[in-house]
């Protein structure tokens, strides 16, 4: 009995050991390579590892090639019209902005532009000339008014103010002056009617003329606006004989005319042109 028993476990024994072999033939297969992985795992290879590798050591690599610059492509001149090119060789250089006219005068008090030297085209008022006063928003204080021949004016709240020499710009303003005392920031414009001038700016006529008189004096006058001004010659003129006195720079000048080659022949070379404060002579011919 008991050597069944015996012979029993041995056998159950022997089976086991028969399928432990098995399962670790079909681990290493599964597995594989169970030799290499213990060979990797050997003291040598483990050495191998435990030195630490040289930082500074490099392997020997090929030099690197450098890429040479290459010059940058110069760029094609772009042709452009003949006109063009001659526009822009005549492009005038730019120079320092020149003060315009209406800013040069603005440092000028108001209505003393039209008193600078040397401006005779700028109409000045005389003795018998109209003037018209309007004053804005004052329809009382409107007027029309002579210059009286001390030269001065009267309008309601100025009793005197001088007029004559001045332009109607500059006159204007020096009654808006005058005003202001009475009325809050008047507006005085004066206009002029019945041109006459002063004497400065007169052209006077006498002797056989058909209507002898003084003429207002207008830029660019010339004898011939001046006759047709009196209504030309008597029949008893002695035209030709007639002669002009001006003062030029403080000497009295007397200038010969040949009235009737001008009116009469139609000679326009004597058609001179007349100054401010001329007189006209026209004299009476011999029978």
């Amino acid at each position: 009995m008991l050597r069944q028993v015996l012979r029993s476990v041995s056998l159950i024994a022997l089976v086991a050991t028969a399928g432990c072999t098995a399962i670790g033939d079909m681990s290493d297969r599964i597995v594989g390579n169970s030799y290499q992985r213990s060979s990797q795992n050997s003291p040598s290879a483990q050495t191998a590892l435990a030195i630490p590798p040289d930082v500074n050591a490099r392997p020997d690599l090929p030099p690197p090639t450098v890429a040479q610059a290459q010059p940058a492509p110069m760029p094609m001149p772009v042709s452009r019209p003949a006109s063009q090119q001659m526009a822009a060789n005549q492009m005038p250089m730019q120079t320092a902005p020149v003060a315009a006219p209406a800013m040069q005068n603005a440092a000028l008090p108001r209505g003393a532009a039209g008193l600078q030297a040397g401006n005779s085209d700028n109409y000045q008022i005389g003795p018998g000339d109209q003037l018209d006063i309007f004053v804005w928003r004052s329809p009382e204080l409107s007027t029309r008014v002579p210059v009286r021949p001390d030269g001065k004016i009267s309008i309601p709240l100025v009793e005197d103010a001088v007029a004559v020499g001045k332009t109607p710009s500059v006159l204007a303003r020096e009654l808006e002056e005058k005003l202001k005392a009475y009325v809050k920031e008047p507006i005085v414009t004066v206009i002029v009617s019945n041109f006459v001038g002063p004497f400065s700016q007169q052209v006077r006529v006498i002797g056989e003329a058909s209507q002898p008189r003084a003429i207002p004096y207008r830029t660019n006058m010339s004898i011939l606006d001046v006759m047709i001004e009196v209504g030309g010659l008597t029949r008893f003129a002695a035209g030709d004989r007639a002669i002009i006195m001006r003062n030029e720079n403080g000497q009295q000048q007397t200038i010969k005319v040949h009235l009737d080659s001008l009116v009469k022949d139609g000679d326009v070379a004597e058609n001179m042109q007349m100054r401010p404060g001329d007189i006209l002579i026209i004299p009476q011919r011999y029978f």
